[in-house]
Protein backbone atom coordinates (compact mmCIF):
# COMPACT_ATOMS: atom_id res chain seq x y z
CA UNK A 1 0.00 0.00 0.00
CA UNK A 2 1.69 3.43 -0.96
CA UNK A 3 0.74 6.43 1.48
CA UNK A 4 0.73 9.79 -0.03
CA UNK A 5 2.67 12.11 2.30
CA UNK A 6 -0.03 15.24 2.80
CA UNK A 7 2.12 18.33 1.23
CA UNK A 8 2.03 20.99 3.51
CA UNK A 9 2.53 24.68 2.64
CA UNK A 10 3.80 27.20 4.93
CA UNK A 11 1.38 30.38 5.03
CA UNK A 12 3.31 33.96 4.76
CA UNK A 13 2.87 34.83 8.33
CA UNK A 14 4.69 38.39 8.12
CA UNK A 15 1.89 38.81 4.98
CA UNK A 16 -0.83 37.75 7.15
CA UNK A 17 0.74 40.66 10.00
CA UNK A 18 1.51 43.39 7.96
CA UNK A 19 -2.04 43.13 6.13
CA UNK A 20 -3.81 42.83 10.11
CA UNK A 21 -1.56 45.89 10.85
CA UNK A 22 -2.99 48.21 7.59
CA UNK A 23 -6.60 46.75 8.85
CA UNK A 24 -5.83 48.51 12.18
CA UNK A 25 -4.66 51.58 11.16
CA UNK A 26 -7.21 52.00 8.73
CA UNK A 27 -9.43 51.50 11.25
CA UNK A 28 -8.25 54.02 13.60
CA UNK A 29 -7.99 56.34 11.09
CA UNK A 30 -11.11 56.68 10.01
CA UNK A 31 -12.26 56.49 13.90
CA UNK A 32 -10.00 59.67 14.42
CA UNK A 33 -11.34 61.52 10.91
CA UNK A 34 -15.30 60.54 12.35
CA UNK A 35 -13.57 62.22 15.64
CA UNK A 36 -12.38 65.48 13.75
CA UNK A 37 -15.38 65.98 11.72
CA UNK A 38 -17.85 65.81 14.38
CA UNK A 39 -15.40 68.85 16.45
CA UNK A 40 -15.57 70.71 13.05
CA UNK A 41 -19.25 70.54 13.24
CA UNK A 42 -19.76 71.22 16.96
CA UNK A 43 -17.20 73.87 17.35
CA UNK A 44 -17.87 75.58 14.22
CA UNK A 45 -21.56 74.79 12.69
CA UNK A 46 -23.93 73.66 14.97
CA UNK A 47 -24.52 72.04 18.57
CA UNK A 48 -27.42 70.96 20.62
CA UNK A 49 -28.06 72.53 23.83
CA UNK A 50 -30.41 71.47 26.86
CA UNK A 51 -32.68 74.49 28.34
CA UNK A 52 -31.49 75.32 32.27
CA UNK A 53 -34.35 77.40 34.08
CA UNK A 54 -37.35 78.88 33.51
CA UNK A 55 -35.75 82.28 32.32
CA UNK A 56 -37.32 81.66 28.92
CA UNK A 57 -40.97 80.71 29.61
CA UNK A 58 -43.31 80.00 28.01
CA UNK A 59 -40.87 80.52 24.69
CA UNK A 60 -38.87 77.23 25.82
CA UNK A 61 -38.97 75.20 29.30
CA UNK A 62 -36.70 74.10 31.28
CA UNK A 63 -34.76 71.11 29.54
CA UNK A 64 -35.91 71.28 26.48
CA UNK A 65 -33.43 69.80 24.13
CA UNK A 66 -32.44 72.88 21.43
CA UNK A 67 -30.22 72.87 18.32
CA UNK A 68 -28.33 76.21 17.68
CA UNK A 69 -26.64 77.54 14.17
CA UNK A 70 -23.23 78.84 14.58
CA UNK A 71 -22.39 79.00 11.11
CA UNK A 72 -23.10 82.59 10.70
CA UNK A 73 -21.08 83.52 13.84
CA UNK A 74 -17.90 81.34 12.51
CA UNK A 75 -17.99 83.04 8.85
CA UNK A 76 -17.87 86.56 10.77
CA UNK A 77 -14.99 85.10 12.37
CA UNK A 78 -13.76 84.10 9.41
CA UNK A 79 -14.19 87.41 7.29
CA UNK A 80 -13.14 89.63 10.32
CA UNK A 81 -16.97 91.19 10.70
CA UNK A 82 -18.73 91.61 13.45
CA UNK A 83 -21.78 89.45 13.56
CA UNK A 84 -25.06 90.92 14.59
CA UNK A 85 -28.17 88.83 14.82
CA UNK A 86 -31.19 89.72 14.08
CA UNK A 87 -33.65 92.04 16.71
CA UNK A 88 -36.20 88.99 18.17
CA UNK A 89 -33.49 86.11 17.39
CA UNK A 90 -32.87 84.06 20.54
CA UNK A 91 -29.27 83.51 21.13
CA UNK A 92 -26.73 81.41 23.13
CA UNK A 93 -23.89 83.31 24.42
CA UNK A 94 -20.84 83.56 26.87
CA UNK A 95 -21.43 85.70 30.03
CA UNK A 96 -18.91 86.07 32.80
CA UNK A 97 -20.63 88.53 35.24
CA UNK A 98 -22.90 86.40 36.81
CA UNK A 99 -22.34 87.73 40.30
CA UNK A 100 -24.55 89.90 39.91
CA UNK A 101 -27.61 87.04 39.62
CA UNK A 102 -25.94 85.35 42.77
CA UNK A 103 -23.63 82.89 40.28
CA UNK A 104 -19.49 82.67 40.67
CA UNK A 105 -19.17 81.04 37.39
CA UNK A 106 -19.25 81.71 34.12
CA UNK A 107 -21.82 80.16 32.09
CA UNK A 108 -23.75 80.16 28.24
CA UNK A 109 -26.73 81.47 28.62
CA UNK A 110 -29.92 81.48 26.42
CA UNK A 111 -31.88 85.00 25.98
CA UNK A 112 -33.80 87.25 22.94
CA UNK A 113 -32.08 89.81 21.63
CA UNK A 114 -33.99 93.11 21.91
CA UNK A 115 -31.53 95.91 21.64
CA UNK A 116 -29.09 96.29 18.86
CA UNK A 117 -25.63 98.40 18.07
CA UNK A 118 -25.89 101.90 18.74
CA UNK A 119 -29.52 101.41 20.12
CA UNK A 120 -31.10 103.70 23.19
CA UNK A 121 -32.97 101.08 25.22
CA UNK A 122 -35.15 102.67 27.94
CA UNK A 123 -37.15 100.57 30.43
CA UNK A 124 -39.66 101.90 32.44
CA UNK A 125 -43.64 101.35 33.85
CA UNK A 126 -42.79 97.77 32.97
CA UNK A 127 -42.02 98.29 28.70
CA UNK A 128 -39.13 98.16 26.73
CA UNK A 129 -39.02 100.78 24.33
CA UNK A 130 -36.36 100.96 21.58
CA UNK A 131 -34.87 104.44 20.14
CA UNK A 132 -32.67 104.36 16.48
CA UNK A 133 -32.35 106.33 13.32
CA UNK A 134 -35.36 104.76 12.32
CA UNK A 135 -37.39 105.21 15.28
CA UNK A 136 -36.33 108.38 16.73
CA UNK A 137 -39.47 108.31 18.94
CA UNK A 138 -39.29 105.22 20.19
CA UNK A 139 -41.44 101.65 19.31
CA UNK A 140 -42.11 98.58 21.70
CA UNK A 141 -40.35 95.30 20.07
CA UNK A 142 -42.75 93.01 22.60
CA UNK A 143 -45.36 94.75 20.65
CA UNK A 144 -44.19 95.29 16.98
CA UNK A 145 -41.70 92.16 15.83
CA UNK A 146 -42.28 88.87 15.02
CA UNK A 147 -41.58 86.67 17.60
CA UNK A 148 -44.48 87.63 19.97
CA UNK A 149 -46.82 85.02 17.98
CA UNK A 150 -48.43 83.44 21.33
CA UNK A 151 -49.56 87.10 22.04
CA UNK A 152 -47.84 86.94 25.29
CA UNK A 153 -46.74 90.54 26.27
CA UNK A 154 -43.98 90.08 29.23
CA UNK A 155 -43.82 92.70 32.12
CA UNK A 156 -40.19 94.01 32.31
CA UNK A 157 -39.33 94.86 35.45
CA UNK A 158 -36.85 97.77 36.34
CA UNK A 159 -36.17 101.48 35.61
CA UNK A 160 -33.19 102.46 33.13
CA UNK A 161 -31.73 104.18 30.08
CA UNK A 162 -28.92 102.32 28.32
CA UNK A 163 -26.88 103.03 25.19
CA UNK A 164 -25.52 100.58 23.04
CA UNK A 165 -22.37 101.03 21.33
CA UNK A 166 -21.35 99.90 18.21
CA UNK A 167 -20.41 96.39 19.25
CA UNK A 168 -23.51 95.80 21.88
CA UNK A 169 -26.41 93.84 22.26
CA UNK A 170 -29.18 94.56 24.83
CA UNK A 171 -30.53 90.27 26.00
CA UNK A 172 -34.00 89.56 27.61
CA UNK A 173 -35.40 86.69 28.63
CA UNK A 174 -39.17 86.00 27.75
CA UNK A 175 -39.60 85.46 31.36
CA UNK A 176 -38.83 88.59 32.74
CA UNK A 177 -39.90 88.75 36.20
CA UNK A 178 -37.08 86.15 37.09
CA UNK A 179 -35.05 86.24 34.20
CA UNK A 180 -31.03 87.38 34.79
CA UNK A 181 -30.14 89.10 31.58
CA UNK A 182 -28.79 92.41 30.42
CA UNK A 183 -30.61 94.62 33.27
CA UNK A 184 -28.50 93.06 35.64
CA UNK A 185 -24.85 91.72 34.08
CA UNK A 186 -25.24 94.81 31.33
CA UNK A 187 -25.33 94.56 27.64
CA UNK A 188 -23.07 92.08 26.24
CA UNK A 189 -20.73 92.35 23.16
CA UNK A 190 -21.16 90.74 19.60
CA UNK A 191 -17.86 88.48 20.19
CA UNK A 192 -19.46 86.49 23.03
CA UNK A 193 -22.41 85.25 20.99
CA UNK A 194 -22.21 81.51 20.04
CA UNK A 195 -25.08 81.28 17.96
CA UNK A 196 -28.46 81.42 17.12
CA UNK A 197 -31.69 79.20 18.54
CA UNK A 198 -32.78 77.44 14.72
CA UNK A 199 -34.47 74.41 15.90
CA UNK A 200 -35.86 72.92 19.29
CA UNK A 201 -36.23 68.64 19.04
CA UNK A 202 -37.42 67.74 22.16
CA UNK A 203 -39.80 66.93 23.99
CA UNK A 204 -41.24 65.69 20.21
CA UNK A 205 -44.64 66.96 20.70
CA UNK A 206 -43.13 70.58 20.97
CA UNK A 207 -40.65 70.67 17.83
CA UNK A 208 -40.28 74.02 15.80
CA UNK A 209 -38.12 75.67 14.03
CA UNK A 210 -37.07 79.08 15.27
Amino acid sequence: MIKFKRSTTNEPKDDNKSSRSREVLSFLGIILLALAFAFLIITFVFRSYSVDGPSMEPTLQNENKLIVWKLPRTWAMITGHQYVPKRGDIIVFNEANLSVCGQNTSRQLIKRVIGLPNNKVVIKNGKVMIYDHNHPHGFDPDLTLGYNKTHFIPYTTGNETIQLNSHQLFVLGDNRTVSCDSRYFGPINTSQVIGQLVLRILPLSQARAF
